[in-house]
């Protein structure tokens, strides 16, 4: 995605469809809910009585489950999250099957059929091999100097494959009702561009210049002349991380996404890659001004084209050509790519099934004509009814604790107020449904399926560049497990895939829904406010909206859960990054606070009904640790460590409650304990 804070790339559009249109269209979709796996629920049983829980919440609330419960082979985590992801999976299994046998149908539920179809066609995608990159290895061995190079990575872009160009439209930063160009940096094979440089990664280098040159073998290069180019290769890309943010700045500093300039200007930073005949060539209207982000990168690309021997540039497209198609050519190809970035990178143990990865790559490509199937027999209404009074009671409590923060001024936190009156929500599925009138699917070719919708995507994401901001469009399908703010549109997101154990139950007590889903409602809405969420206001433009005093304030508290999270290492020894992973943990702490704050008021003058001999308040908090119980793989964490804004679920699950009073009091926890955290040391910001 272009930018972590806008969530708009390469996905939602909309058709005339409304939802009713939707569950009237080809009849007789069904589920048998009787092979879905099953939910992962909040057990008492699962508690450790030998463990303190205000020493070691996680470990009392999570460990035995951890313990029963080892990582699937085709897995590199496992917990709450991926419990889910398997049920909506296994719901699209049964419906991609019955797409596919559906041979008269037309609209979305054939695009999916088509895409399952020829996925599932081993025998046919051995048998082709390579043959379906044939042309385009052909044009890459023709490129023979820098014109050549650049007309090639106009051509490729126009196709949705732009290779050192991550070129899309997001809404205007400071006028946030239109939408505009942005292009920012790509072009690395690792994960970040600290791969190419730390000490610990060195292994992983070597990892990845083997796979460089095992792909390049594939491809027909002999093996001598492969392992020469590899080198080029990995040369080529260290030269381009060396001028490339990494994660953490990215996510630190949104303001890097966006360095408008006017495109003469653009042309005279990369002369050898003029941005005007760029628009051209993707067919959009060269606009006055665009997005060039992280121009340093840009400088570097342009500089490659005048220096780098064209041999450089033809092993490296010719690599990441075949490297970006690989899970959708042979066997060869795919256990190939499945080595390196599943196994080598993450610790993944086994291939994931064919059906899978299947599924996988029709989410990728068209997952909203999938969310729209997914929803007819997975979504029951009075789940979207429910959720919407829950996001009404946890803005009324964010709203009262904005109005009572004692460190911000009247004027801050007038405009904070202005901010939450108008977070829009969106629960389950959208409104109206994206059109996906002109991507022609058949089932010939499993990878011309994949072009066909890469370039579908691409087409209909630049369109919009000059038009105004489409507020019903989705940045996730239905079926995915998650749930989003945007800043950009001051919106937050709820697909109906979360909306399950332990997250979310009609039937559940109060405490366990706002301990769940309540949580992540507050999370998502203190994404809002935090550390880069705050810097747009309330029409979801890039602002200042906060006095000197009260953003010196706000620093110094951000500054106290950085600390925080400084101070927690895993049992590897790796150690969490307070900075990268603020914005999270942030939402993590309002949101917590928030709920338990909506939770109270709901269920303001009742009786406690003591479930299982434990009260409303610790029920509350024992959820919120069940949705965060998971298992890594070492090579997970490691990689999620180096790279995920998220802390690992691990101290997540205790991060926020250790600076609530209301866990201390909760579980009887008295000042020293380490679920306890006092005077300096408290967090306290929303």
């Amino acid at each position: 995605m272009l930018m972590p804070l806008a969530i708009a790339a390469a996905l939602a559009a909309c058709s005339k469809q409304d939802a009713a249109t939707t569950a009237a269209e080809p009849a007789a979709l069904t589920l048998d809910e009787s092979k879905l796996p099953p939910v992962n629920r909040f057990s008492i049983d699962d508690l450790d009585p030998g463990i303190d829980a205000c020493t070691d919440f996680g470990a009392y609330a999570n460990g035995k489950w951890l313990a029963a419960n080892p990582i699937p082979g085709d897995r590199t985590s496992w917990g709450a999250f991926e419990m889910l992801d398997e049920r909506s999976t296994a719901v699209q299994h049964q419906l991609a099957e019955q797409a596919a046998a559906d041979t008269a149908a037309t609209g979305v539920k054939k695009i999916v059929g088509d895409i399952w179809a020829t996925g599932m066609d081993e025998a046919r995608i051995n048998a082709q091999g390579i043959e379906p990159l044939a042309a385009e290895l052909a044009a890459i061995d023709a490129l023979a100097d820098g014109a050549a190079i650049a007309e090639y990575l106009r051509t490729t872009a126009a196709k949705g494959g732009g290779f050192l160009i991550d070129f899309a439209a997001e809404p205007d930063f400071q006028n946030p009702e239109i939408n505009i160009a942005y292009a920012s940096q790509g072009g690395l094979g690792l994960p970040d561009s600290k791969y190419y440089f730390d000490a610990d990664k060195q292994a992983i280098r070597e990892a990845y210049v083997a796979h460089i040159a095992k792909v390049l073998e594939l491809s027909g290069v002999p093996a001598d002349e492969a392992a020469r180019q590899a080198a080029d290769v990995m040369a080529f890309e260290t030269r381009l991380a060396k001028v490339s943010k990494s994660r953490e700045e990215l996510s630190r500093d949104v303001s890097l996404f966006y360095n408008l300039v006017e495109v003469a200007e653009a042309d005279k930073l990369t002369p050898n890659f003029p941005w005007s005949r760029f628009f051209e060539s993707q067919g959009v209207a060269v606009p006055e001004k665009f997005s060039l982000a992280i121009p340093d990168f840009h400088r570097e690309v342009d500089k490659a084209l005048a220096d780098t021997d064209p041999a450089v540039w033809r092993a490296y497209l010719r690599f990441h050509t075949v490297d970006g198609a690989s899970p959708f050519l042979s066997d060869a190809f795919v256990e190939e790519n499945f080595n390196f970035y599943s196994k080598t990178l993450r610790g993944q143990k086994e291939m994931r099934p064919r059906w899978k990865r299947v599924l996988g790559t029709i989410n990728m490509l068209a997952g909203e004509a999938l969310g729209q199937l997914y929803v007819q027999v997975a979504f029951p209404p009075e789940s979207k009814a429910k959720m919407e009074a829950l996001v009404a009671n946890l803005g009324d409590a964010l709203k009262a604790r904005i109005e009572n923060l004692e460190w911000m001024s009247e004027e801050t936190k007038a405009k904070a107020l202005a901010k939450q009156a108008g977070f829009t929500a969106k629960i389950g599925y959208p409104d109206k449904w994206r059109d996906w009138t002109g991507l022609q699917t058949g089932r010939d070719s499993y990878l011309a399926n994949v072009l066909a919708a890469r370039e579908f995507n691409y087409r209909w994401n630049i369109a919009k560049i000059g038009q105004p901001v489409d507020r019903d469009e989705w940045g996730m399908s239905p079926q995915t497990v998650n749930a989003y703010y945007s800043p950009l549109r001051n919106e937050i997101v709820f697909p109906a895939a979360i909306l399950q154990p332990p997250f979310f139950d009609p039937e559940a007590t109060d405490e366990m829904n706002y301990g769940g889903i309540g949580a992540v409602i507050g999370h998502e809405m203190t994404h809002g406010y935090d550390d880069q969420g705050s810097r747009f206001g309330p029409t979801g433009k890039f602002e200042n909206w906060w006095t000197d005093e009260d953003a010196a304030g706000f620093k110094a508290r951000t500054g106290k859960l950085i600390a925080q999270f400084d101070g927690y290492t895993t049992a590897d020894g790796l150690k969490v990054n307070g900075r990268h992973t603020l914005g999270e943990n942030i939402a993590d702490l309002g949101g917590l606070a928030t709920a338990y704050d909506a939770m109270k008021k709901a269920t303001e003058g009742t009786p406690d009904p003591m479930t299982d001999g434990l009260t409303r308040d610790q029920r509350f908090f024992l959820n919120w640790a069940t949705v965060w119980r998971r298992n890594f793989t070492p090579e997970e964490l490691k990689n999620r460590i180096a790279t995920d804004e998220h802390a690992p679920a691990q101290f997540r699950a205790i991060g926020a409650p250790s600076n609530l009073p209301a866990f201390a009091a909760a579980f009887q926890c008295k000042p020293g304990q380490p679920m306890v955290r006092t005077g300096e040391d408290q967090v306290v910001i929303w």
